[in-house]
């Protein structure tokens, strides 16, 4: 299949050839390590170096022997799906000993092995840049006593160590998501889904402890996703008398009609004093003042446990490949780095800088400066408390400013996961901001007929965790129905308006962008959020929607391939949505570990599906007894799922069977992930900030009247790399493919190469954009400040 034009072909310039490179797992386990390890060695193998497994991770190191393996192409199949670490994590109190990291060097020295790669938390990371610095007095150590060579200090003089975050706490400094965090945060908001349902039926308290003993990401984050009304954690202790604030608002929410609340506690949850704040505490609390029946659930390893979500495993694969390239890249000068997650981009940062930050958090809390404690967790966690204490705790009527300004918000095309609450967020900012908020159902049909109707703060309570569009969504384009549309706004005195859905958005915005000039009501500020299971809306690099439908097509894939353990070699062809875009063939095919993934944006031919099933024939004639193929809905009009089927069929005659999968409207359904509840929510929080901004700059004094007509009052939205962007979108149109409905350029088209070479393909790979060593940024610019990644 063709490929992108790559700026620099890293296998050309950097060669494992003669390098040794070890994997191990250290501390906690977390789901999306055997992601990391399976990445490291196909990548290494792919590179032509050496690549060994350290089995239990310094423990293993430290005894040597059967403990370290070298690795195969075949010892990394299968693992993919499978959650904690299959090389296995151990606590090794001798590797904090001299003597014990004296045998470790002995033990890889004998290998040959001088790079590590090390996928832990702080404490195993921060041991392995001890155990670099020491490196050359240990092997002078070793000489003297006789265990090596003198040549093998000159021939080994530098151990390279390259990190990666596997932590369910996100509890890393300099880094946006640790491995495993949002496999973490499926578990936890699979068991608040479940309670919520039980505590609705007895009108129940439920009070839930998460893991998080220093951090409280899992429990700021799962508050956020699930709309809980009280959340206690570590960097950000309650104020002296928050025990009766509390209460007074359990009081007011059932007093508002809602039968259930749901209080979240991170297990390190503590007061202004640093004394524990324990669930036992808080359930008696809640029945001595309120009488409430409460109940406890401590959630526990369950959060460590289970199938990793598709995010964990397309960010442990792409971490895995830097870290391989980090370490080819390498000199003995090179400081020991972390492979990071920034926005939506890899980056490396040196890896001491990162533990000193953290330990810095802990610190700070220590002394009860938590303020800083929260700064110092990064822009990611700050913004997400910054966003729930805006839509948990309403202020009262007499401290909201008064605006007078009414905010429309409707949904615009193809359902998709997470809209429900990005429209929550928007209502509840919007009111705090002052405003009057309108929902209109079923898009601009329903506006056109006058479907517009008030909504208030109590109106979206439980709307999170809702799968679909609440207020009815269609694909009608505004163009048609202007006049009427015009009428409504008038009608309302509508002045401003955030659509949030998928490629008909944009078209709509641009259409009442055009109409502004005959319709001075359609002179209002106007602001689009992008929400598709496609991932198809120029501007930006995710659309709200699309995590959910990843994480559909990945379990299904999973079930499809356990279908056939019993069967030998099977090949299954997968079909999935998106139109012309191939972001959920790729991506999924990355997080399922597809062979193949067919797309329009990557034209093919007969020649490029006779290569793939010779090269699938060959795999199956070894020990890999399952094959899987994606193909994205549109990517060619010829060659279609059944021809690929039949061809598949006939050409895999005597080695394989084949099967077909239609998945079909399954992704557009089910509850949303908690990324696409989080990225909602803020999201469309940022988006209603811009309105109210937006409002107050172009109100005109003199004619008591909104009046918005320049292009930049008439934006999208959009995640670009690293931050969250605000872009007009007739700027937009010469980015997008408007015949097939898709942007221009796409950045996952330069993951498409990793999914090959992770499926044993002969590529070539773009590192263009690899990290280069960058340093933490404790205020990081202003465009900065918005982070998107959970």
């Amino acid at each position: 299949m063709a490929q992108p034009d790559s700026k620099k072909i890293f296998f050309e310039n950097l060669s494992g050839a003669g390098k040794a490179i070890a994997v191990l797992t250290s501390g906690g386990d977390a789901q999306g390590m055997n992601a990391a390890v399976r990445a490291v060695v196909r990548m290494g193998l792919y590179v032509g170096a050496k690549v060994y497994f350290i089995h239990e991770g310094y423990q293993g190191m430290v005894d040597g022997g059967e403990n370290i393996r070298e690795a195969t192409w075949e010892s990394v199949s299968s693992m993919l799906q499978v959650g904690g670490t299959v090389i296995g994590s151990a606590r090794c109190k001798e590797f904090r000993t001299h003597e014990g990291r004296l045998k470790a060097a002995l033990n890889l020295v004998q290998r040959g092995i001088t790079n590590l790669c090390v996928i832990g938390g702080d404490g195993s990371l921060t041991g392995a840049n001890l155990f670099r610095e020491e490196w050359s007095g240990l092997l002078t150590e070793l000489v003297e006593q006789g265990s090596i060579e003198a040549d093998a200090v000159q021939k080994y003089s530098a151990l390279h160590i390259v990190g990666m975050v596997g932590s369910i706490d996100n509890d890393f400094c300099g880094t946006d998501m640790t491995i495993g965090t949002d496999s973490a945060l499926h578990r936890i908001i699979e068991v608040v889904d479940a309670i919520m349902t039980t505590a609705q039926s007895h009108q129940r308290t439920f009070v839930l402890e998460v893991m998080g003993r220093h951090c409280g990401y899992l429990a700021l984050v799962s508050a956020l996703a699930c709309g809980a009304d009280w959340v206690l954690i570590p960097e950000m202790p309650p104020e002296d008398g928050w025990e009766d604030k509390m209460c007074q608002k359990l009081s007011a929410n059932r007093a508002g009609m809602k039968r259930l609340n749901i209080i979240i506690v991170a297990e390190g949850a503590i007061d202004q004093n640093n004394k524990p704040i324990t669930t036992d505490y808080i359930k008696n609390l809640v029945v001595k003042c309120l009488g409430f029946d409460t109940r406890v659930t401590i959630l526990g390893h369950v959060q460590r446990g289970g199938t990793p979500s598709a995010f964990d495993r397309i960010l442990a694969s792409r971490m895995g490949v830097e870290a391989v390239l980090a370490l080819l890249e390498t000199t003995a000068n090179t400081p020991a780095c972390v492979v990071s997650l920034c926005g939506n981009q890899s980056v490396r940062l040196p890896l001491m800088e990162c533990v000193q930050m953290t330990q810095e958090v802990q610190k700070a809390m220590d002394e009860k400066r938590f303020e800083e404690a929260v700064k110092l967790r990064g822009r990611s966690f700050e913004n997400n408390l910054k966003t729930y204490k805006l839509l948990a705790h309403r202020k009262p009527e007499s401290e909201l400013p008064i605006s007078n300004f009414n905010v429309a918000v409707l949904n615009v095309g193809a359902p998709a996961a997470g809209m429900n609450a990005a429209v929550r967020s928007a209502v509840r900012v919007g009111i705090s901001e002052g405003h009057k908020m309108f929902a209109v159902n079923d898009g601009f049909e329903g506006f056109c007929k006058g479907q517009i109707k008030e909504i208030k703060w109590a109106d979206v309570g439980g709307w999170t965790g809702q799968g679909g569009s609440l207020l009815g969504t269609k694909r009608t384009l505004p163009a048609k129905h202007v006049d009427k549309i015009a009428d409504q706004m008038r009608k309302h005195n509508i002045n401003a308006l955030l659509v949030i859905g998928g490629f008909e958005a944009f078209l709509s915005l641009l259409e009442l962008l055009t109409a502004r000039g005959k319709y001075d009501e359609l002179c209002v500020p106007m602001v689009m959020v992008p929400a598709t299971v496609s991932n198809n809306v120029p501007g930006s690099d995710l659309s709200i929607g699309a995590d959910t439908a990843l994480n559909a097509i990945t379990t299904t894939c999973d079930r499809i391939k356990q279908s056939a353990s019993g069967t030998k070699r099977r090949v299954f062809i997968i079909e999935t949505m998106g139109g012309y875009c191939g972001y959920l063939a790729s991506v999924g095919g990355l997080a399922a570990g597809a062979d193949a993934a067919y797309i329009y944006e990557e034209p093919f031919d007969i020649r490029d599906l006779q290569a793939n099933v010779e090269h699938l024939t060959e795999k199956m004639k070894t020990s890999i007894q399952r094959g899987l193929v994606l193909r994205n809905e549109n990517s060619n009009e010829n060659y279609t799922t059944d021809f690929i089927y039949q061809l598949y069929t006939e050409e895999g005659k005597g080695v394989f069977d084949c099967r077909k999968n239609v998945l079909g409207h399954m992704q557009q359904g089910g509850a949303p992930s908690p990324f696409d509840r989080n990225f909602g929510t803020k999201i469309s929080a940022k988006a209603m900030q811009w309105i109210s901004k937006k409002l107050v700059e172009t109100f005109r004094q003199d004619e008591g009247r909104v009046f918005a007509n320049t292009e930049d009052s008439c934006c999208l939205l959009g995640m670009r790399r690293r931050a969250l962007v605000f872009q007009p979108v007739v700027q937009l149109k010469d980015e997008t493919d408007f015949v097939h409905r898709i942007p221009k350029e796409q950045w996952w088209l330069k993951l498409r190469p990793l999914m090959k070479i992770l499926a044993k393909y002969k590529t070539s790979y773009d590192v263009s954009d690899s990290g280069q060593l960058e340093h933490v940024m404790r205020n990081r610019p202003k465009e900065l400040d918005a982070s998107v990644a959970m």
